[in-house]
This record gives C-alpha cells, structure tokens and sequence, in this order.
C-alpha cells in the first residue's frame, strides 16, 4: 500500500498543473489538463500516484500525466515517466500495466456514409460473429502451436503478413515500430503465459476493447486528413485491443520478480506497486525483453482482426478489396515502454521512455515516422467513449519540448466500473445506445454498463488540452454508428 500523503499542485499555465519536488521527489509532477478536468482529476489518488512516480531512481524531465488521467496500478493510467539508463534509470512493470501494447488502429475505406445506411445491424453481425469477444475470448483462428509462437514473438505483427498472407506490407509501415520490438526474446515468456496466447490470436476480449464503425463527420485540418485519404462522410474503423491473456500474464510474472528486485537493489518507493529493477540489471533485461514479446503479440493480434474485419465488409458488401479500399491509417499503442533518443537539459539522450495510457506523438519531419507520413507528423488515435466521437489527431512540435514525444489515449473513466453498473441497473442501455444512432454488440450486458459514455469524460475536452499546449493537434473526428464490446 503506499503512503497516504498531502499533495501540492499549483497551476504553471493554462494547460499545465504542477506537483513541486519534495520528500523523495527526483523530479517535478506535471499534469497536463484544463480548469474543468482537474476537478475531476482530484477526486482520486491519480496526482499522489504522478508524485509517486517522481520517486524512480535514473528518472528524468518531470513525471508526465495527460488529461485522460486516472487512478491504476502503480503509475496513474495516462502516465508518462522517462528514465535514464545510464543515471541508473529503472524499469517498471507498473508503467506498462497489465495489458501490455493494448493499443488501436483506425483504418479507412473507400465506403461512404451512404454506403453503410440501413446496413450497419448487419454488419455488425457478421463482424460479432467473426471477431470473438469477451472474456476468455478465443479461437478466431486456428490454435497456434508452440513454435509458430516463438516466430509470432519474435516478429510480432509481420508473421501475420508474411508467414500467414493475412495484410499486405503497408500495414506494417503504418503501424507503429513496424509491428515488431527487435529486442523480443521469447525465452523470457512463461510457457503459462505463451499457453494462454496460442488460441486467442484474433479476439478483442474484454473490459474497453472494442471494434467499432464510425463516419468521419468534421474534418479540422483537411490537408492531412486527405493525405490519410479522409474525408467527410469518410466510413473508418477502430480496433481497440492488446495482448490479451499472454500479457497479463508476462505482467504478473514479472511482478514478482520485480518485487524481489526492489529488495535486492535497496530501491525506496513510496508504493510497492511501483516496484521495479535497473534496466541495466539482469531482471530488468529479461522483462524488456518479455514485455517485447507481448508488444509483438498485441500487434499480431491487431492484424488479425483486421485480416477478419476486411473480409467481413467485403462478404457483407458483396465488394472486392480495391472498391472497398480498407486501407490502414495508423497503429499505435499506448501501454509499452521503449528507448528513444531525447533532448534532455541541452543533450541527446537514449531513455526508456514508460507510457501507459499515453500514445506516441512525434511532429512533421521526425525520421521515425513512416516516409509517407513524415509531412504531417505521426497519426495519433484516441477514442473517446462509443457514444460520443473519437479523434484522430497528428504529433505537433511541442510534444518533444515538454511530453516525450507522448499525448492522451482516450477519454479517460470519470465513473469507476462499479459506480458505472450502479448507474445503469434498470436502464435500457442497448435502447439508450440505438437512440444516439449506435449499433452495439456485446457479450454480456455487464461490459455495456461499464462502458457506457457517461462513464466517461468527453473526449473532446481532451483532445483540446493536448492541442491547445502544442503537443497534438486534431485532423478529423469519428462519429460511431455500430460498436462491438467484449
């Protein structure tokens, strides 16, 4: 448990709070968010958690938390911390989470809103009953063996492409890292955990996750939305999802070893949920190198569920892959940690830079970004809750300057998934939902109560904090029509 403590934080500008250093503060706290979110913010144990994280050893800059930040497991969800591997920075499981790369995708299409209309129940069908959802969701394809495993592992989204002909090699160049951490090594994942990955390649599974149809309904920077070949009435699809069981299970293991870690290195914190180990140390190597191994999973896991979603519409059309013309804007993912190079205090740095809730957001002109993107800087997706609208913005300068090149990932729980069912009981919710024009599918009315958008702060609010202090800025906006939930 960690230390109950009063928390300082004062506002250094119109976008940004800060918790000053104090006790064993390595670094300023810094939240990012509006006069309206930080009331929210407050009311839970989220801005101790971003002073807890100020106290890893080898951090540097500030403790980072976006304006989708909430209460989780040892780092806030929506925080950001980078360390130091050559000031003896550490690695943290807790600012992965559990889900490790739970991320989405948003692809567009050649189908108008028109198209769609009078179709989307049907649609949605097919895709319920070719997307499994749920919890223990599996079998989507057939179970792979303990090998094919290894190589998906190690490869991560490109054994989808190459090795089983499901996506073409744009989809690699549009997702990020390519859909591949080189630094995976599958001999650091449990054979629990790679037993529990082998029949749910393909499957949404549970909580958030979701697979949604929406219509690009307000372009707000049309130069780029057309370089994502977007426009207005644009028909685009959102995949939501990680690393299913493998991943939880890599955390948990690790957990452990990471707890034995903090003993071993005489590491203080002031929450045990923090724990962690040198990333130069023999146990912080071996998670990087296993949390790699579930990045690569989530993004396999991604590519396959796009593989089925494209032969859903082209089947529900009567269409072929040209006229359809599903094509991937981006993939992102916003729980994982990864070395980056940074300027920091006037040097370039490589530091391990931890989000978890947050999304990657390098502006115009960086060289990591896919060639034909590289003009309007990195696309950045963030749903916001599936009866209001996502955003799909682009990095922007000022994301280097102050955040780590990171934004938001959604629009962040106000209600937690207990309040959420409580508010729900007697409600009909799939009737509510149809009443804002949205088709859901679910596998239980449970997920439909956790998720539902007044469980939720508005995304746009959000989205608006990021842009208004230069770190991200909006291309276009999705409103949903048909959504599946887990």
């Amino acid at each position: 448990m960690s230390r109950r403590r009063s928390v300082r934080l004062h506002q250094i500008d119109e976008y940004c709070w800060e918790i000053p250093p104090s006790s064993g503060m390595r670094v300023p706290g810094r939240i990012f968010a509006s006069e309206r979110l930080i009331r929210d913010i407050k009311t839970d144990k989220s801005v101790e958690q971003v002073a807890n994280v100020a106290y890893l050893p080898g951090i540097v800059g500030a403790s980072l938390a976006m304006p989708d930040i909430h209460w989780g497991y040892g780092f806030p969800i929506g925080g950001v911390a980078a360390t130091d591997p050559a000031k003896g920075g550490v690695i943290s499981p807790g600012g992965v989470g559990y889900d490790i790369n739970c991320g989405v995708r948003v692809l567009r299409t050649e189908l108008r809103k028109e198209d769609i209309e009078g179709h989307v129940p049907r649609l949605m069908d097919a895709l319920f009953d070719t997307v499994p959802a749920g919890i223990g969701s599996s079998n989507a394809i057939k179970p792979l063996s303990v090998v094919e495993m290894q190589k998906l592992l190690s490869a991560g989204a490109e054994y989808v492409v190459r090795d089983r002909g499901m996506g073409s090699e744009e989809d690699l160049k549009h997702t990020e890292e390519n859909g591949c951490l080189a630094d995976a090594d599958p001999g650091h994942v449990s054979e629990r955990a790679i037993e529990r990955g082998r029949r749910q390649l393909g499957t949404l599974g549970s909580g958030n996750h979701f697979l949604e149809v929406g219509i690009a309904d307000r372009i707000f920077d049309s130069r780029s939305a057309a370089t994502l070949g977007v426009d207005k009435g644009t028909v685009c699809i959102l995949i939501h999802c990680g690393s299913r069981g493998l991943g939880y299970q890599v955390c948990d293991d690790y957990l452990s070893v990471m707890n034995r870690a903090v003993i071993k290195y005489g590491i203080e914190l002031p929450d045990r949920q923090l724990c962690c180990a040198p990333i130069e140390s023999k146990e912080g190597a071996a998670y990087l190198r296993a949390m790699a191994c579930a990045a690569n999973y989530a993004w396999a896991n991604r590519q396959v569920i796009t593989h089925l979603a494209r032969k859903c519409f082209m089947e529900t059309f009567s269409i072929g892959p040209k006229d359809l013309g599903m094509r991937l804007i981006y993939d992102v993912c916003h729980n994982v940690a990864k070395f980056e190079e940074h300027t920091v205090d006037g040097q370039l740095r490589t530091l391990c830079v931890h989000r978890k809730g947050a999304t990657r957001a390098f502006p115009a002109g960086d060289l990591r970004i896919a060639t034909d993107l590289r003009a309007i800087g990195q696309p950045v997706l963030v749903p916001g809750d599936m009866g209001r609208a996502s955003y799909v913005l682009i990095g922007a300068p000022g994301a280097l300057k102050h955040t780590f090149g990171s934004t938001c990932h959604g629009a962040g729980r106000v209600m937690s998934r207990a309040q959420a069912k409580r508010e729900s009981r007697g409600r009909d919710l799939f009737g509510e939902m149809a009443q804002r024009g949205v088709t859901v599918r679910a596998a239980g009315r449970r997920t439909v109560a956790e998720e539902m958008p007044y469980a939720y702060k508005n995304v746009a609010d959000v989205v608006d904090v990021m842009a208004g202090a230069g770190v991200s800025d909006k291309v276009f906006r999705l409103k949903p029509v048909g959504v599946i939930k887990g």
